[in-house]
C-alpha cells in the first residue's frame, strides 16, 4: 500500500473517530442554568409561572419554535442557517475583514448554532480563541443535533432584555401571550432583540428597536414572504411600553406543585381555565363577606369524580394580603376536620352489620371517662334515626357508635380511604376523633368523598380509591375499595337529606333538583369551617377560616363555606344521580317506626332495599305485644277483658328525652299488679362507670351531677348513696353531690316501692381534657 493511499484512509479513519465523537461522545448538558417552573391547565396554556431561582424568567425549553419567529430569525440573524454545517466561511471572512479595518470587533460572523454555543459556553470574552472554540462546538452540535433543536435551544436560551430569557418568557413578558399567538411585527422585534438585549429593548432606546424591527418587516416584504398591507399593518405596530405580568390563575397550585418536585418544569395540569377563573371570581365575591366577620382564608377544590382530576383549585382568597397568610395554599394545610368524618363511620357500621340505615340510635347525656360530648345545640333527641343523626350531624350518636365500633378499627378505614394526615394513635385521638380531635387536608377529604361517590359508580373490579390528580398523566396509586358499592348508596342518601342554607332550602321542590350529598364540619372554636359536597359528576370542597388558627364567633360551616359551595355547584351541570346497588342489596322487612329489622312485634312493618350485611343486625327491640284495656291507659292481665297491641316503648332514658320532640309518643300503659320491670334508668353514672373528677380552679374538687329518668313525669326518686339518704328529686332528676375517691353504690326508689341499684367508682385527677 502506497504511503499516499495510506494517509488518505489514515485521514478518513481520523474523521470517522471524529465523526463517532461528535455524534455519539459524552458531552455535558448544554444549559444548566435554573428554570422557571410554568403551569398550563389541561388545554396547554399558561396558568401561571414562577421566576428562576437565579431571578431570571427562563422557561423550559420547548421542542418546536413557531413558523412567523424562526422566518424572522433566520432572516435577520442566519440566511444560511439550513444549509451551513455549523458556520458559514463567507460570513466569517467578511467579518474578519470588518474588524481588521476598524480595528476592534465590530462584527462575529457567528451563525446561529455558534451563537448557541456562545450562549452554552457561559459570557466569555470575545477573542480569536473563544471564536475558535464556538466554531468546534457548532461543528460538533450539527453532527449531533438536527437543525430544529438546534433551532429551539437559541429560542430557549437567548437573551430578550433585562430578566428575560427565552423566547417563550419574552413573548409573556413583552406581549402578554405565547409564542404562538404573535403576529409578523412582535415576531420582527423579539428577532431582532438578542442581537443587542443590553443596549436596545422596548424599554430603552425603543426608536432604534423600531428601525431594526421595520428594516427587517420590509426585507421580508422584498423577499415576498409578506405582502405590503401585511407590512403596512405590522409597522404600525406599537412597541411595547414595559414587561407585562404573567397570568396568575393558579398561584397555589404553582407553588405546592413546585415545592413538590416539579420545580423548573413545565406541567401540564387538569385545570379547566374556564371553571378556574369563574370559582375565583366566587371567592372573591365572598371574599367581603368573610372578612366583615374577621375571617380571611378561604378555599375551594373541585373533583371530576370518575376520574379524580382536579378541575379547579383555589388555594387561598385571591384578595388576602401577605399579612394574613394570603400565600398560603390552604388546600394543603392540616385543619381540624370537624364533623366530616361522620359519615365514613356510618358507612363502615353499615357494611360491617353494626347497624340499619335508619334504626334508631340514642341521643341523651354521655359520659366516657371523663369525655362528655355535647350536640351543637345542646339538646338530645333522646333517639333518633341513624341516618337523620348524620344528616344533623348530631355529635353524641357519633361518639356512641365511635365507641361501638372502636377507634383503632375506624382508623385503620379513615387511613384506607386515603387520609393520611389521620396519623396518631388512637388512645392519642380518643373518642373525640369523629367530631374533630383529628387533621386532615381539603386536598384528603374532598378526594375522599369522591371516592365515596366513586364506588358506587364503578363496577366492583376497579379500584376507586385514590388521591386527586393534580398533574396530567401522574396518576397516584389506587387501593381497593374500602366502602362496599351499597354502604356508601345508603351513606349518600343521607347526606342527600342534609338541611341546606338560604336559598337552597325546599331545593327538592326545584324544577331541576340537584341532588347533591353534602357534609359540613365546624371545628371546636368555630376556627375552621367546612362544607364538602358532590354528586356523581363532582366533588367540591370549601374551607373558610383564619390560617393562624383564629376563631369567629358565628364562623359555622353552615353559615361561612356551604353558601359558596352551593355558589360552585350552580356553576356545575347536573349529575344524573347514583344507581341503586342492588347487587349489595336485598329486600328487607324494617319497622317503619324504629329502623330496625322487624320483628314478630313490630307493626306497621316496610319492605325495603337494604344492604345486605343488614341482616347480622338484631331485631326492633323496642316493639312489645301487650295486652290492654279498652281504652289502652292500662296494661291488663290475662285473665281480665282486653285486647293485644304492639306497643311502640322505649327505654327510660331515651323515652325521657324522646317525648319532648315527639308529642305524639305514648308512654307504656302502667302495668297490673306484681312482677313490673323497673320504670326508671341511671343517665350518669352508667353502669360500673369510672369518673374522672379533675381540680378546679380554686383547687377544690368539682361536684358531680347524677341524672336518671323516670316514666312517670311527676314520679318522686329518693337517692341514697352508699347506704346514706342524699336527696329527692322530681320531673327533673339531677342531683349535685359531692364524692370521693372509691367505689360507690347508689340506689334510686320511686314513690311506688320500685327501685334501681348501681355501681360506680371515682377517680380524682388533676388535670382532664374536654373534647368537643
Amino acid at each position: 500500500m502506497g504511503s499516499g493511499r495510506r494517509k488518505v484512509l489514515i485521514t478518513i479513519a481520523a474523521f470517522g473517530v471524529l465523526f463517532v465523537w461528535a455524534r455519539w461522545g459524552p458531552m455535558d448538558p448544554l444549559f444548566q442554568k435554573p428554570r422557571s417552573t410554568v403551569l398550563l391547565d389541561r388545554d396547554g396554556d399558561l396558568l401561571g409561572a414562577t421566576v428562576a431561582l437565579d431571578g431570571q424568567w427562563r422557561m423550559p425549553p420547548s421542542d418546536s419554535v413557531p413558523h412567523r419567529f424562526e422566518t424572522c430569525l433566520l432572516a435577520f440573524e442566519d440566511r444560511h442557517f439550513r444549509s451551513h454545517p455549523g458556520i458559514h466561511l463567507p460570513s466569517l471572512i467578511r467579518a474578519a475583514k470588518q474588524n481588521w479595518h476598524a480595528g476592534r470587533i465590530v462584527s462575529g460572523g457567528s451563525t446561529i448554532t455558534m451563537q448557541v454555543a456562545r450562549m452554552a459556553h457561559g459570557d466569555r470574552p470575545r477573542t480569536v480563541w473563544n471564536k475558535a472554540v464556538e466554531i468546534c462546538a457548532a461543528l460538533r452540535y450539527e453532527v449531533r443535533f438536527s437543525k430544529d433543536s438546534i433551532l429551539a435551544l437559541y429560542a430557549a436560551n437567548a437573551p430578550f432584555g433585562g430578566n428575560v430569557v427565552g423566547l417563550e418568557a419574552a413573548a409573556w413578558r413583552w406581549f402578554g401571550r405565547s409564542p404562538d399567538q404573535l403576529g409578523w411585527a412582535e415576531c420582527a422585534a423579539l428577532a431582532v432583540l438578542p442581537n443587542a438585549p443590553a443596549r436596545i429593548h422596548p424599554a430603552r432606546q425603543r426608536d432604534a428597536l423600531r428601525d431594526k424591527r421595520d428594516r427587517l418587516l420590509e426585507y421580508l416584504r422584498d423577499t415576498g414572504v409578506l405582502d405590503s398591507m401585511t407590512c403596512s399593518l405590522a409597522r404600525a405596530e406599537p412597541l411595547p411600553e414595559r414587561p407585562i405580568d404573567l397570568p396568575r390563575s393558579a398561584p397555589h397550585a404553582l407553588a405546592t406543585l413546585e415545592l413538590s418536585g416539579h420545580r423548573g418544569q413545565r406541567i401540564t395540569s387538569t385545570l379547566d381555565p374556564d371553571l378556574q377563573r369563574r370559582v375565583t371570581a366566587i371567592a372573591d365575591r365572598h371574599g367581603p363577606i368573610l372578612r366583615a366577620n374577621e375571617v380571611h382564608n378561604a378555599a375551594v377544590l373541585i373533583l371530576d369524580v370518575p376520574s379524580g382530576k382536579v378541575l379547579a383549585y383555589i388555594g387561598n382568597l385571591p384578595q388576602t394580603s401577605a399579612e394574613h397568610a394570603g400565600e398560603v395554599d390552604i388546600i394543603q394545610a392540616r385543619r381540624s376536620t370537624g364533623s366530616l368524618l361522620k359519615p365514613f363511620l356510618y358507612a363502615d357500621m353499615l357494611q360491617c352489620g353494626e347497624m340499619m340505615p335508619d334504626q334508631l340510635v340514642a341521643d341523651l347525656p354521655t359520659h366516657y371517662q371523663g369525655f362528655s360530648p355535647k350536640n351543637f345545640d345542646a339538646r338530645f333527641d333522646g333517639a333518633v334515626p341513624a341516618a337523620a343523626a348524620l344528616a344533623r350531624s348530631l355529635n353524641v350518636p357519633a361518639v356512641r357508635a365511635l365507641h361501638r365500633h372502636g377507634i383503632e378499627r375506624t382508623l385503620r378505614m379513615l387511613r384506607a380511604m386515603g387520609l393520611e394526615h389521620v396519623d396518631r394513635t388512637a388512645e392519642n385521638y380518643g373518642l373525640s376523633l369523629i367530631i374533630g380531635g383529628a387533621e386532615s387536608t381539603l386536598w384528603e377529604l374532598t378526594g375522599a368523598f369522591a371516592s365515596m361517590a366513586r364506588t358506587v359508580l364503578v363496577p366492583s373490579e376497579v379500584e376507586p380509591v385514590h388521591a386527586p390528580q393534580l398533574v396530567e398523566g401522574e396518576y397516584a396509586s389506587a387501593t381497593s375499595a374500602v366502602l362496599s358499592a351499597a354502604s356508601a348508596y345508603h351513606t349518600i342518601q343521607a347526606l342527600h337529606a342534609v338541611h341546606r342554607p338560604g336559598s337552597e332550602s325546599g331545593w327538592q321542590y326545584f324544577a331541576d333538583p340537584k341532588y347533591i350529598a353534602w357534609k359540613s364540619g365546624t371545628s371546636f372554636g368555630h376556627r375552621d369551617a367546612w362544607a364538602i359536597g358532590f354528586t356523581d359528576r363532582f366533588a367540591v370542597g370549601v374551607w373558610t377560616g383564619n390560617a393562624d388558627g383564629e376563631g369567629r364567633p358565628g364562623h359555622t360551616g353552615t353559615l361561612a363555606a356551604a353558601p359558596m359551595l352551593f355558589d360552585v355547584f350552580d356553576l356545575l351541570p347536573n349529575g344524573h344521580g347514583f344507581d341503586t346497588p342492588f347487587d349489595g342489596m336485598e329486600r328487607t322487612a324494617v319497622c317503619r317506626a324504629t329502623g330496625f329489622r322487624a320483628g314478630p312485634d313490630c307493626l306497621p312493618v316496610d319492605t325495603l332495599w337494604v344492604i345486605r350485611e343488614s341482616e347480622r343486625t338484631a331485631p326492633c327491640p323496642y316493639h312489645h305485644r301487650i295486652l290492654v284495656n279498652a281504652t289502652e291507659d292500662h296494661q291488663v292481665g290475662p285473665d281480665a277483658h282486653g285486647h293485644w297491641v304492639n306497643w311502640f316503648s322505649l327505654p327510660p332514658a331515651m323515652e325521657h328525652y324522646y317525648r319532648k320532640v315527639h308529642p305524639e309518643y305514648r308512654p307504656l300503659p302502667p302495668a297490673p299488679s306484681g312482677p313490673r320491670e323497673t320504670p326508671m334508668e341511671l343517665i350518669y353514672p352508667g353502669p360500673d362507670a369510672r369518673i374522672h373528677i379533675p381540680v378546679q380552679l380554686d383547687g377544690t374538687f368539682a361536684q358531680v351531677v347524677l341524672m336518671a329518668a323516670h316514666r312517670d313525669p311527676s314520679a318522686l326518686l329518693n337517692w341514697d348513696l352508699d347506704g346514706e339518704f342524699v336527696g329527692r328529686t322530681q320531673s327533673e332528676h339531677e342531683l349535685v353531690v359531692d364524692l370521693v375517691t372509691g367505689p360507690h353504690r347508689l340506689t334510686l326508689t320511686d314513690q311506688q316501692g320500685l327501685s334501681l341499684t348501681a355501681t360506680f367508682h371515682v377517680v380524682r385527677s388533676d388535670t382532664q381534657q374536654q373534647n368537643e
